[in-house]
């Protein structure tokens, strides 16, 4: 039993509902424990999108040529700022076409990566090294707070404007692309450098082109033909081309009562099989006519 009302509120029982606050550890331990996210506290995004990243690129190619190939091994790698200033003229091989990255961040100790890298930046680089553009054994011989400059100069002029314009949101976006162009998780997480999988696997949290061709199936009209091989016995159509960016549809019945409800989303019917070999003929005979019409317009132009 608790000696008095203090001691029993403070273990979470005594009269009241109240419960201590936990402790600094407690609080510091938990938002360690919160998982990585690509949106921030606001809810906006960390990374590029593809259009942006390209932006970026085409801004960085009317700068200098070593400006150019900072920003484009950036993009092309999504390494950190720091592995890039501290490559050299061996942490390219040509003939794999790969670079060798040593990851800075395991610290004590010498781990390396290598990711490939296209085949248009291969080129490019061998013609600025054989012209003396790299004229140090560093490529870039920088500070980490010159080479953030250089990058956030590059969004500026690109137009790109928020807490992604930063190196960090290059390496994010090569992370979202390559999960959403259907690189396996595993190679993604060896060419970023990520000692767990669980945190490459956050990028797959980003809104991709298959997720919006998902959701654009709520939001597309059902086309004509879909309306004309429908099932007679459905009752729910599109009325008219003006009612297409609307969500739901009205019946065909009674078209003059006025607005219709809110109707569900369209369902399927099974028909009789009278019905089915109706549907089966009108196709046929729809598809004739189209065939027709398709030889009587060749014949029109060779002859």
């Amino acid at each position: 039993m608790p000696n008095s009302v203090a001691d029993g509120e403070k273990q979470g029982f005594g009269n009241g509902d109240a419960v201590t606050a936990p402790s600094r550890n407690t609080v510091k331990e938990s938002f360690s424990a919160m998982p990585w996210s690509v949106y921030n506290r606001e809810g906006q995004r960390k990374y590029l999108t593809r259009s942006e990243t390209l932006d970026f690129l085409r801004s960085a190619h009317a700068r200098e040529p070593a400006v150019r190939a900072f920003c484009w091994i950036l993009a092309a790698t999504g390494c950190r700022i720091s592995e890039a200033l501290a490559l050299t003229a061996r942490n390219i091989d040509f003939k794999t076409g790969t670079l060798i990255i040593r990851s800075l961040k395991k610290r004590g100790k010498r781990l390396f990566r290598s990711i490939p890298l296209p085949k248009d930046l291969l080129l490019q680089l061998r013609k600025w090294l054989d012209s003396g553009v790299f004229t140090t054994e560093r490529l870039w011989p920088w500070s980490r707070m010159t080479g953030y400059r250089r990058i956030c100069e590059v969004m500026d002029a690109a137009g790109i404007r928020g807490d992604y314009a930063s190196p960090k949101g290059l390496r994010h976006a090569f992370g979202v692309h390559a999960v959403q162009s259907g690189i396996p998780l595993n190679l993604v997480q060896r060419w970023l450098g990520h000692a767990d999988l669980k945190t490459t696997a956050i990028y797959a949290n980003a809104m991709g082109p298959e997720e919006r061709e998902i959701a654009s199936r709520m939001w597309a009209p059902k086309s004509r033909r879909d309306h004309r091989e429908a099932d007679p016995a459905n009752a729910f159509t599109c009325q008219s081309t003006t009612d297409e960016h609307l969500l739901y549809t009205r019946p065909q019945s009674a078209p003059e009562a006025g607005p219709a409800p809110v109707m569900s989303l369209r369902t399927e019917v099974t028909s009789p099989p009278m019905l089915k070999r109706a549907n089966i003929v009108t196709n046929f005979r729809e598809a004739y006519c189209r065939l027709r019409h398709y030889w009587a317009f060749c014949n029109k132009i060779y002859s």
